[in-house]
């Protein structure tokens, strides 16, 4: 009899112990039962909010609930991504992750608000895309050679900037420390802001991501001068890039979607099957192509989890060197 009960008990035990992992499959199957909330950390306008929505919207047709971009901007996008660090993870509110909330500002602010890797669960890298040099379109630098001879003869650069610590703030920095002057960054609480103050030339030029100014250039707004990419975009092909123009500095901006720390593994499965299965059609991907935007061949929690520990390890030394600083 003793015998029997010791079974019952192990028994018992063991349905206890699997109950959690059954409640979270279940809760999975259901996800989402509500609107999800995917937090950018920069202002309207710029690419981290042009991606995030057209991402968010296919998303929302296939998951079967509207997913609601909200705009959190601020302190280098460390506002909108501590929000998301302190959210439940009950897969209901995400980040835009990008290069400045995960790559450059655990190196740039001493007391960041939140572990840019365990307070997070990442799930998919969904875009990366180059910067490019632009100057209000009265500058008189015609091309990039014209720009060079410009600032060494001023052995300054003012530009502005996204946000202190985004991919073009580094970006920009980069260019100025390759032609030896110095370099004054305006930052401001977004893409849009900035570009909105170089075309009425309040600021004389900004390193800004192609899919954000693509427009303005090919309005006529902005006089684009170079691409950060190693090679030409097919968009843009008569714009060389920075290093054929001489300066030798390539770089990427880069777009994914994390959530809170702890987020259930079934849920992140199916976000991430999810996410994939939007960035493998075919007008998504003629879309990105639009915007100048790469999505990556394929993308799973753990390549992406292993890709921001590498840009938290490769910006560290950038921002060190360029002795960049929190405003």
């Amino acid at each position: 009899m003793r015998h029997l009960t010791r079974r019952n008990t192990l028994a018992l035990s063991s349905l206890v112990l699997a109950t959690p992992a059954l409640a979270q499959r279940d809760a999975a199957a259901g996800w989402p039962q509500r609107p999800v909330k995917l937090v950018v950390p920069y202002a309207p306008g710029g690419t981290t909010d042009v991606m995030a929505r057209l991402v968010a919207e296919q998303l929302g047709n296939k998951l079967g609930q509207p997913m609601i971009v909200e705009n959190r901007p601020g302190a280098g996008a460390t506002i909108g991504a501590g929000v998301v660090a302190q959210a439940e993870p009950d897969g209901l509110t995400l980040l835009m992750s990008n290069s400045g909330s995960h790559g450059v500002s655990p190196s740039l602010y001493p007391n960041l608000p939140y572990d840019p890797m365990k307070d997070f669960t990442h799930v998919a890298l969904v875009v990366t895309s180059p910067s490019v040099l632009v100057v209000t379109k009265n500058n008189s630098a015609q091309d990039m050679a014209q720009f060079i001879a410009q600032v060494k003869r001023a052995g300054e650069i003012d530009f502005a900037v996204s946000g202190i610590g985004s991919s073009s703030h580094l970006t920009g920095v980069r260019l100025g420390m390759a032609l030896d002057v110095r370099v004054t960054p305006i930052p401001y609480r977004g893409a849009g802001p900035a570009m909105t103050d170089t075309i009425a030339g309040v600021v004389p030029a900004m390193m800004d991501s192609l899919p954000s100014a693509a427009s303005h250039i090919n309005a006529g707004s902005v006089r684009a001068l170079a691409v950060s990419s190693e090679t030409r975009s097919p968009r843009f092909p008569n714009l060389p890039t920075l290093r054929e123009s001489g300066v030798d500095v390539v770089n990427y901006a880069w777009f994914g979607i994390s959530g809170p720390a702890r987020l259930p593994a079934p849920i992140v499965q199916k976000l991430a099957a999810t996410i994939r299965a939007v960035l493998a059609e075919p007008a998504m991907i003629s879309r990105f192509e639009e915007l100048t935007g790469s999505p990556p061949p394929e993308s799973t929690p753990e390549s992406y989890t292993r890709f921001v520990e590498s840009e938290i390890a490769g910006f560290a030394p950038i921002v060190r060197a360029a002795g960049v600083t929190p405003r």
